[in-house]
């Protein structure tokens, strides 16, 4: 992402008018290079959560990446600790959930094998990034 996209991007997030841990997980993408970041709001929707946040990376190490510096940045700026992680190990879809936000970290081909957005499309969507 180019820095005028960023920026772009950046201005969007901070207007949106969603949770401040769920700005922090979006940011936190962005800064480790993220894509196709999108936060689905289904607390009308849906009795497992309140958000669900979506992307992916470039590689299972990239993966990774996003989920390491995600956690640390929540555990640092809000001492929020995940309840619970899947998909680590392999790092083809990471899953961190935190009761009222799950992340879903993707490779791209999963991302579209599984289609979460699509599963999920009578929630809210915003999207945190340019085509």
């Amino acid at each position: 992402m180019e820095i005028n996209e960023y920026n772009e991007v950046l201005a969007d997030l901070k207007k949106r008018r969603i949770p401040v841990e769920v700005k922090e997980m979006v940011l936190s993408m962005l800064d480790s290079k993220a894509e196709k970041i999108v936060v689905l709001k289904v607390k009308d929707v849906s009795d497992i959560t309140d958000y669900m946040v979506i992307c992916n990376g470039n590689s299972d190490r990239h993966n990774k990446a996003i989920s390491d510096e995600l956690q640390k940045s929540l555990r640092k700026k809000h001492k929020r600790k995940c309840l619970h992680i899947e998909g680590e190990s392999n790092a083809q879809w990471i899953l961190i959930d935190f009761a009222d936000i799950v992340v879903h970290i993707f490779t791209h081909d999963n991302r579209v094998r599984f289609a979460l957005e699509k599963l999920w499309m009578d929630g809210k969507r915003y999207s945190f990034y340019k085509d």
